[in-house]
């Protein structure tokens, strides 16, 4: 008796414990709350695959319960043999049919869902963007707009998007579980998918194919806007100026310290013809994030600068001159992230954005 209660404990503390957890995360990283066309029809088959499981599970144990009780040894009975079964052609047939019956329920909309996703028909008329994963980052080149950004992608509202993807070095996998479901990005292949917004807001992304030291930390965003805010970026991103001079005095400093260090990897201005060695840093003063997954603030930038390492383990920022010879100061960063703070496509940055920093701070607060 004593066995039996300890298991009822610890089920017990386990049921609680997955309860609990189960509220823990967020709206914008899950599958289970769906904001776009192929978050729900993933998560329509998921219900679908659910309630064929607690449909089985409930068949199963009311069979079970109903065995122990009705053929258990009674008194007197130690010795009788219940009447046996095999051999039995209606239930090999019942059980043969009944499990072939629920793959069918489950595989329909499954491949109906998945050559729906794959449709590709109104791709020459829809928004394309080439995505390029790389070590440990996302670029975004706007095909038709010619215009590239790095890390957050901008879409409208309730518009079917292209993403045509490929890596420059290992196996990446394109992961918006609110939005969408996943994708393989290889480096030798291109592979398409699109996503379709309902909502505005400010979403997660995630790399889900390990390929490397900072894996995990291969964060993105999708800012979802209205169709006008979308042009405005986009009208802005392409009025982003290479030969910016910035405004205040010590932002000055620090983009000649950015031309003297930074700028033969990163690209200030949005256009298609740069070159991608890093992530382009065009409409920085508007970004939701530093390096993906740190709350945007100076302290942020500083750090990034000076500690990248520390902060993705493996990046290609690395091989920086400034790192190996250590000739950068922190009076020095804090003057580039002056200058950073300053590279603004529009000068207000959108809603969603703005919550989204402030929803941000307050949870790591």
């Amino acid at each position: 008796m004593k066995e039996w209660m300890g298991k009822i404990r610890t089920l017990s503390l386990f049921s609680f414990l997955v309860i609990i957890l189960s509220a823990c995360g967020k709206d914008n990283l899950t599958a289970l709350v769906p904001k776009g066309y192929g978050a729900e029809e993933s998560f329509n088959v998921i219900l679908i695959s659910i309630l064929v499981m607690i449909f089985v599970f409930i068949v199963v144990m009311a069979i079970y319960v109903y065995v122990i009780f009705k053929f258990r040894q009674r008194k007197g009975q130690e010795n009788h043999i219940p009447k046996q079964t095999e051999g039995n052609k209606t239930l090999e047939v019942v059980w043969t049919v009944i499990p072939i019956l629920l793959l069918i329920i489950i595989a329909v909309p499954t491949i109906a869902s998945t050559y729906d996703l794959a449709d590709e028909s109104e791709k020459e008329d829809s928004i394309n963007v080439n995505v390029q994963g790389m070590q440990f980052w996302w670029n975004f080149e706007y095909a038709n707009e010619e215009i590239q950004t790095s890390q957050e992608l901008y879409i409208p509202v309730n518009e079917r998007v292209y993403l045509n993807m490929l890596s420059s070095d290992v196996i990446h996998s394109f992961w918006l579980p609110s939005i969408s479901g996943k994708m393989d990005v290889n480096p030798d292949n291109e592979n398409t998918m699109y996503i379709e917004a309902y909502e505005e807001g400010v979403y997660w992304g995630k790399c889900t194919e390990f390929c490397g030291d900072s894996h995990s930390l291969m964060d993105f965003k999708v800012v979802v806007v209205s169709q006008e805010e979308y042009d405005q970026w986009v009208e802005g991103m392409k009025n982003t100026d290479p030969e910016y001079t910035a405004e205040s005095s010590t932002a000055q400093e620090g983009q000649e310290m950015f031309a003297n260090s930074c700028i033969s990897c990163h690209a200030i201005d949005a256009s298609s013809s740069n070159p991608v060695v890093g992530p382009n840093l065009a409409d920085f003063g508007n970004r939701t994030m530093v390096a993906g997954i740190k709350n945007y603030s100076k302290e942020a930038i500083v750090d990034w600068i000076m500690n990248p390492g520390e902060i993705k383990p493996g990046n290609g920022m690395l091989s920086a001159p400034y790192l190996q010879d250590n000739s950068m100061e922190e009076e020095d960063a804090e003057k580039i992230a002056d200058f950073l703070m300053e590279l603004k496509a529009t000068d207000e940055p959108v809603d969603s954005v703005e919550q989204f920093k402030k929803d941000e701070t307050e949870n790591n607060n």
